[in-house]
């Protein structure tokens, strides 16, 4: 991959108004992920265009935790679940529309479901996902239901429609499958129409792209600068997940899943050019809680249905989801003043270390902004990029099992060989606890294990680390095989 020498965005230039409507969005903020939820309600079940990611039997595996099937709900439905998870989990703050199919193939549903938030959630914040094809048709519903993040998923700019035609065998328009090139062609053109219209009417844009090895890798860079030119607001660079048993055309193709390492490739060749979304966690069309949490089990049916409107008001309780939120800012600007402002989210590897060697860190967190999980029940990393100078976040790591599942789920194995796969990078891991056996393992692959910064501020901690190990107090690398 090649990459330009334009300069993503300052964030420290980011205007007012558009602070505001970031601050308490989990996708939108890497920082305000770590406080905030959010709830992806499954109204939008067609979809008008064939990806060879996604197999339609599940969810969109490259949208979601691939294999599992979502429930449906009708609008009304989606109403009282939402009424119901914000009372029960108060820094819930957006509510979007992700499918499982797209959301403006379901207008109708979509635009309901909206109306019905905006009446009775007015304190949520609105968004959806689409693949772009209808997004020009839409922009006034966009508007008229005060819906100011939309996420389109645009994984080529190719205009030749070659790269396109490998990713998307069809799409349906005006009643007809347009297959190949053509389709490809026709689908990037309103793409970026309806890009162009969202930001000419101040609706912040999202752009996801899959990242398929061998396919559109090399395009990613291209898409990224177009992306900055038409200020597109963030790029989410997302893995293809490619496992056979997904079913999708890829994965029986034998097209490889993305790794780390591919997509951390990625993410340098188009950081330059755009401010990329590095905390995705590929959530599911009927998510719910913290990004990366899993909480949908809780909210079934079965649970908020019997409920009538005025008690699922009374438990949605505005006047105390607003306390909640100002304890939850509170609580930020400690951290924040914790933290020292440390953190460099586009800086270069010379802008972090004076030597222009940077170290990797993970970090356990099961959110708030602290190193608050045993090694033992984490599930997912944080990596980030560390020296001397600064730090910045680089991704999310997860892994299939946490090394003990407790007393219920152990089977006796430890799945140690994933996490130090994960990991083999990393040269330090910080952790709220962790045993002599699993931290002998993680020494075997030289990598640190530190559980003195329990409960600490991520950021401060890992900055303070990474000098700890690897600095000495005048600042000059240490040299030795750590």
């Amino acid at each position: 991959m090649s990459c330009s020498c334009t300069p993503g965005f300052d964030p420290n230039d980011i205007k007012q108004d558009v602070l505001e409507k970031i601050n308490n969005h989990p996708c939108y903020s890497q920082e305000a992920h770590q406080h905030y939820a959010r709830i992806h309600v499954p109204v939008a079940p067609a979809c008008n265009i064939q990806c060879n990611y996604c197999n339609r039997k599940y969810d969109c595996s490259n949208e979601s935790r691939p294999g599992v099937t979502s429930g449906r709900l009708k609008p009304m439905e989606a109403l009282k679940k939402v009424l119901y998870v914000g009372g029960n989990i108060k820094q819930l703050s957006v509510v979007g529309i992700a499918g499982p199919g797209d959301a403006l193939a379901n207008p109708a549903k979509t635009f309901e479901t909206f109306a019905l938030m905006q009446e009775y959630a007015p304190d949520l914040k609105l968004c959806l996902s689409t693949n772009g094809l209808r997004l020009p048709e839409y922009i006034e519903e966009i508007k008229k239901y005060n819906v100011d993040h939309v996420t389109v998923t645009i994984n080529t700019v190719d205009e030749t429609g070659e790269i396109g035609s490998l990713i998307y065998p069809w799409v349906h328009w005006e009643h007809k499958k347009i297959k190949g090139a053509e389709g490809a062609k026709l689908l990037l053109s309103k793409q970026l129409e309806g890009i162009r219209l969202l930001v000419e009417n101040g609706i912040l844009v999202k752009a996801n792209s899959v990242l398929i090895p061998g396919v559109n890798d090399q395009d990613l860079p291209n898409v990224a600068k177009k992306l900055k030119e038409m200020n597109v607001f963030l790029h989410n660079i997302m893995p293809l997940i490619s496992s056979p048993e997904f079913g999708t055309k890829f994965g029986l193709d034998g097209v490889p899943s993305a790794t780390d390492e591919q997509v951390m490739a990625a993410q340098d060749a188009c950081g330059m050019d755009m401010t990329l979304m590095r905390h995705c966690r590929q959530c599911r069309a009927d998510a719910v809680g913290l990004i990366g949490e899993d909480r949908g089990d809780e909210f079934t049916k079965e649970v908020f249905m019997d409920y009538e409107l005025p008690k699922l008001q009374e438990i949605y309780d505005l006047d105390g989801r607003k306390k909640a939120f100002e304890r939850i800012e509170l609580w930020r600007g400690a951290l924040s003043e914790a933290n020292q402002k440390i953190k460099k989210e586009q800086a270069t590897k010379s802008e972090l270390s004076s030597n222009g060697i940077t170290k990797l860190v993970a970090v356990t967190s099961k959110g708030e902004g602290v190193i608050n999980i045993h090694f033992g029940s984490a599930n997912e990393f944080l990596i980030y990029e560390a020296g001397d100078l600064g730090i910045k976040f680089v991704m999310h790591r997860r892994v299939a099992s946490a090394y003990c599942q407790g007393s219920e789920g152990c089977d006796g194995s430890y799945p140690i060989e994933e996490i130090k796969e994960s990991l083999k990078d990393c040269d330090l891991l910080l952790t709220e606890k962790i045993g002599s056996c699993p931290m002998g393992e993680l020494q075997s692959i030289n990598l640190i294990c530190d559980e003195s910064y329990s409960l600490q501020p991520i950021e401060k901690s890992v900055f303070e680390a990474v000098k700890k190990y690897f600095y000495t107090t005048d600042k000059e690398a240490v040299i030795g095989n750590w």
